[in-house]
């Protein structure tokens, strides 16, 4: 069975409310009654109530870009899952490379919220990915078996069902440089490999893996003609409606 591929935005710390309205009022005309792919747009948190309203009724769905692993607590600054649902968020990124690099995320706590989202319900988009001085030190596979390997810990295939995999390689993440379709397509096949290794072949053929490193109009079709390759987690390109709707439509 072909995989259904997703296409996911990740605003960042970009928009206001009134900025997500014209965003999606732009949007929605562009790609309406798309249905070959799962589209998921991923705001900042105080721009989620606004994007969920201007998506009611569409194609459309909406995620959140991070999410903490207690359901309640006293961990201030933080949204839980079971937040996230109550407003009606169906996905949730996991591990972002950012988050590792500025905010002190570890492959451990990768593996906390990867379990509360699966837990709750919420479809997670787990970022894996190699800095440049792993890359040129011919690191990535063992990264990237690495970061599997602690993500997926102690997670059953039955759990991880809604389980999305997004290889991010750091080094082309806002630089303008992009992993030729084929180094994405070998590094797509070492963590569909590790998949199997935790959750077994059948899954592992299921599972979808989305590439994220400067995807941009141009580059799209070609990306996305890779076998491996099973949607894009888009950043800046995905900040502008007519640049977003051009990579759904590739």
């Amino acid at each position: 069975m072909p995989r259904t591929k997703l296409i996911a935005a990740n605003w960042k710390m970009y928009k206001t409310p009134d900025q997500t309205r014209d965003f999606f009022r732009d949007f929605l005309p562009l790609v309406s009654g798309h249905e070959r792919d799962e589209i998921v747009v991923c705001p900042p948190y105080v721009d989620l109530a606004a994007a969920l309203e201007a998506a009611r009724g569409s194609n459309i769905a909406v995620g959140a870009q991070n999410l903490h692993w207690k359901e309640v607590g006293a961990f201030t600054g933080e949204i839980s899952a079971a937040m996230l649902l109550s407003l009606g968020v169906t996905h949730g990124i996991v591990g972002h490379s950012e988050r590792r690099q500025y905010f002190g995320e570890t492959d451990d706590t990768v593996n906390l919220r990867l379990k509360a989202a699966l837990e709750a319900g919420l479809t997670p988009i787990c970022c894996v990915g190699e800095v440049l001085e792993e890359r040129e030190a011919g690191l990535t596979d063992d990264v990237l078996r690495r970061q599997c390997v602690r993500a997926f810990r102690a997670i059953s295939a039955k759990k991880a069902a809604r389980l999305v995999v997004a290889y991010e390689p750091v080094w082309a993440i806002g630089t303008g440089k992009t992993a030729t379709p084929e180094l994405a397509a070998e590094a797509h096949a070492v963590i569909r490999s590790e998949a199997g290794e935790v959750f077994g072949e059948e899954f592992a053929a299921r599972m979808r893996i989305l590439y994220g490193g400067s995807v941009k109009p141009e580059n799209a079709a070609a990306l996305m003609a890779q076998e491996e390759i099973d949607g894009a987690l888009v950043g800046g390109a995905s900040l502008e409606p007519k640049s977003f709707a051009a990579i759904v439509k590739y």
